[in-house]
């Protein structure tokens, strides 16, 4: 099995007073992915910071992690980045989406993304499984992760097909013609994390109190974060060694 080198691109940062036990969302996805596939390498690119590639072909496969920002906003990072998307999308170079990553992809390649009017999705979401790819294994009916947004997908770009939906979140995870795929959860935040980001947020009145309160007891219920993982890993070989 050859090595293969993962380019994570950082779209966010988690706050300030969690980075020295949680570090950073590439250090997040390095850990998951790592545990299910010994052979990745991994390489980030600190976006906010002006560190974008120019070339698609600079890795093997790329990953968009979540963010604070709004794929719609106007900041300086967005087009390039879309660019990016864009030119890996025409030269078959591998991409996975997560959150901010998954609106992102949807957007720059014809789908369109909005903040939803049914406010925020937060803590273990459950997802139904309506189009498995064909690389996909252990696939149930349905599978949990950690959600952490109010902004959603709501038109799918051409030869997209949906993976998993909710009835609050119809276009929970893609597969965009097995050339990207996204998720609108996050495998990566751990319980621990989602419950301190709640809070913190709560408390800071960044977040409904009624709604975040009952995430946070709730945080510990079964998620499948490491099938997810599997997921983002089979995609990879099935995309870069034919498995």
């Amino acid at each position: 099995m050859k090595q293969i080198t993962l380019g994570i691109l950082e779209t966010g940062v988690p706050p300030e007073e969690f980075r020295e036990q949680y570090k950073s969302y590439p250090e997040m996805f390095k850990s998951l992915l790592e545990d299910s596939d010994a052979h990745l390498n991994f390489k980030f690119f600190h976006v906010l910071e002006g560190d974008i590639p120019t070339a698609a072909t600079e890795c093997d496969a790329w990953l968009i992690t979540g963010s604070k920002h709004g794929v719609y906003e106007q900041h300086q990072w967005i087009a390039p980045l879309m660019t990016l998307i864009q030119q890996a999308y025409s030269a078959d170079i591998p991409m996975v989406g997560i959150c901010f990553g998954h609106q992102l992809l949807a957007q720059a390649l014809g789908g369109k993304v909005h903040k939803s009017a049914k406010g925020w999705s937060l803590g273990v979401s459950e997802y139904q499984i309506q189009q498995p790819a064909s690389w996909m294994t252990d696939v149930p009916e349905r599978f949990a992760i950690q959600a952490y947004h109010q902004d959603q997908v709501i038109e799918l770009p051409d030869n997209t097909q949906v993976i998993a939906r909710s009835d609050f979140c119809p276009y929970a995870a893609l597969n965009f013609n097995d050339r990207a795929i996204s998720f609108q959860g996050h495998p990566e935040f751990a319980a621990d994390y989602t419950a301190k980001l709640l809070i913190s947020r709560r408390d800071l009145k960044l977040l409904p109190y009624r709604q975040s309160t009952q995430a946070i007891q709730e945080i510990n219920k079964p998620i499948q974060r490491q099938l997810v993982a599997q997921w983002v890993c089979q995609f990879l070989r099935f995309k870069l060694d034919g498995l």
